[in-house]
């Protein structure tokens, strides 16, 4: 009975732990193991000298997520091409189902674009930013998880929060978001550059993430005229232009990639002239009714948060 009741009180606050785990890794393999791990830790825990469940979690999941940062900053020096948050993909009717995790993305702090620019803090800073700003954790019990002063603390979160706020783009309605991300895929459509250069923004930007896997944008793309260029050399080289083909049709389908619209490239094998290639994700940030954020996130083991079937 004691362990029912324990694991019906951990139940009522897995949608919160997600939550803060997602943000402070960027990962769904982490966060979820996370807070598969803070299970462990409560079950073995004496009950009696806890006295707010919900923050004991929450301090268990932030020192987890501490060492799951540090590990893939070690990660990233051997990485190959650009690294990019995990996305959370749910079809386009609802928001997942019951997945609690589905249902957070759905927030703006949760946003792709947003969750790009905390993957430029580091590891201290991001904790601080997410258990102070989100959750207005004191900077004393902050202090306590990263082993600094108070202080010390206080500062981490003033620089990220600084930084946060001047590479975050401003929001836009969902409704400008959708018309611009159909507009850029009818246009990629078409095959032509400067169709496709129209519709991005002056300070277009695209990012791949493939891991090695498979080609895709290995350095930072600035710029519309060359975004443009690779999206439809990516089209070329996988023959989704070959005549009769219609990838708008039989490749892609519109998913929400963190809550906003964005596209799920399925996989198709090779056929002895095409190389074949994984399912990949594509997210976008929006800014004046233009692309100004592309995401190509292409490493199959960065793709465990798609949630469409």
């Amino acid at each position: 009975m004691v362990a029912a009741l324990l694991a019906d009180q951990f139940e009522s606050h897995r949608g919160h732990l997600l939550a803060v785990a997602y943000r402070m890794t960027g990962s769904v393999a982490d966060a979820e193991d996370a807070v598969q791990e803070s299970w462990l830790r409560l079950a073995g825990a004496a009950q009696s000298e806890i006295e707010d469940l919900r923050a004991w979690l929450t301090t268990v999941v932030s020192r987890l997520c501490l060492d799951r940062l540090r590990s893939a900053a070690v990660r990233r020096e051997s990485y190959v091409g650009q690294w990019l948050p995990e996305p959370v993909v749910t079809p386009l009717a609802g928001a997942g189902g019951s997945d609690p995790l589905a249902a957070v993305v759905l927030r703006q702090e949760f946003r792709l674009a947003a969750l790009v620019v905390l993957d430029q803090l580091t590891p201290p800073q991001r904790v601080a930013f997410v258990l102070h700003e989100g959750l207005e954790v004191p900077y004393g019990e902050i202090a306590t998880i990263l082993d600094i002063t108070a202080e010390a603390a206080r500062q981490l979160a003033a620089r990220a929060r600084r930084a946060v706020r001047e590479q975050t783009p401003q929001p836009v309605a969902d409704s400008e978001h959708e018309v611009a991300v159909q507009q850029l895929l009818v246009a990629i459509a078409t095959g032509d550059a400067q169709a496709v250069a129209a519709v991005l923004h002056p300070d277009a930007v695209m990012i791949g993430d493939s891991g090695g896997t498979t080609p895709t944008a290995h350095n930072v793309i600035f710029g519309p005229d060359k975004v443009s260029r690779l999206f439809l050399g990516l089209i070329r080289r996988y023959g989704l232009d070959r005549p009769g083909e219609d990838f708008m049709a039989d490749g892609v389908e519109f998913v929400r990639v963190n809550g906003q619209l964005g596209a799920l490239f399925k996989a198709r094998p090779g056929d002895g002239v095409y190389p074949g290639f994984p399912s990949r994700v594509m997210g976008f940030t929006v800014v004046d009714g233009l692309i100004r954020g592309a995401y190509d996130i292409a490493n199959p083991a960065k793709l465990s948060g798609i949630r469409t079937d």
